[in-house]
């Protein structure tokens, strides 16, 4: 039987937006850097971002600037805080993945959509309003005062919705910011879009699709 969620949740950034964090780091730095070295350099800038989320809640221009210091001290190249701000700058102007306004549009038909993004308030409802389908509620870090994976993030969306971890269908291409989360919360219904992020980890138990086309299919439409 399939599972009829009361709601299907979203990450945001990756999940449904192109989060271009890469390409943006690679028009500032790729002069500098060799190809190896700019990959390495990218890898390292995606860490930081997770480990600046972790602690007590701060705005994500202060994630991306200490994330962004962080990397150019680890790998040799000068830090100019003016770079950190145009990456963060241009979060609002990204859109979605090509799969996405329509793959959303058929489930946004029988079901609420919820994204769950670790945003600031100020900055999502551009990149929502690029999605090209409803999303009936928008939950940000900045309203919970926590970024995922921290739980409180999760909990939030809970307590606002007014339901528990039974009652939705959890879709991420993260199992970091998300997956994991949410199996540790005891959301077992759970779909990992296949973005090439991350490699597939089965033990926390989803189904797994290649991109939001294949979301109407799990929910049986």
């Amino acid at each position: 039987m399939t599972f009829r969620p009361k709601f299907i949740t979203f990450d945001c950034h990756g999940t449904m937006i192109f989060f271009d964090m890469g390409g943006a780091a690679r028009d500032h730095y790729a002069g500098q850097l060799s190809p190896e070295k700019m990959e390495v350099f990218i890898k390292n800038f995606t860490a930081y971002r997770l480990d600046e989320v972790l602690g007590a809640w701060k705005p994500f221009g202060e994630v991306v600037h200490n994330a962004l210091e962080r990397t150019c001290k680890r790998n040799g190249v000068a830090f100019d805080p003016a770079v950190a701000e145009d990456i963060s700058n241009r979060i609002p102007t990204w859109g979605p993945h090509p799969d996405v306004p329509a793959g959303l549009a058929k489930v946004a038909k029988e079901f609420p959509l919820v994204a769950l993004t670790n945003s600031m308030n100020a900055q999502i409802p551009h990149n929502i309003a690029k999605l090209g389908a409803p999303i009936a509620h928008v939950f940000t870090a900045e309203s919970a005062g926590a970024y995922k994976p921290q739980m409180r993030a999760f909990e939030y969306m809970f307590d606002q919705l007014g339901c528990g971890p039974e009652d939705v269908l959890h879709v991420s291409s993260s199992f970091r910011y998300d997956l994991m989360t949410a199996h540790d919360l005891g959301i077992k219904n759970k779909v990992w879009v296949n973005r090439g992020h991350e490699p597939a980890n089965p033990y926390y138990g989803y189904t797994e699709i290649a991109d939001i086309s294949g979301l109407p299919g799990v929910v049986g439409l």
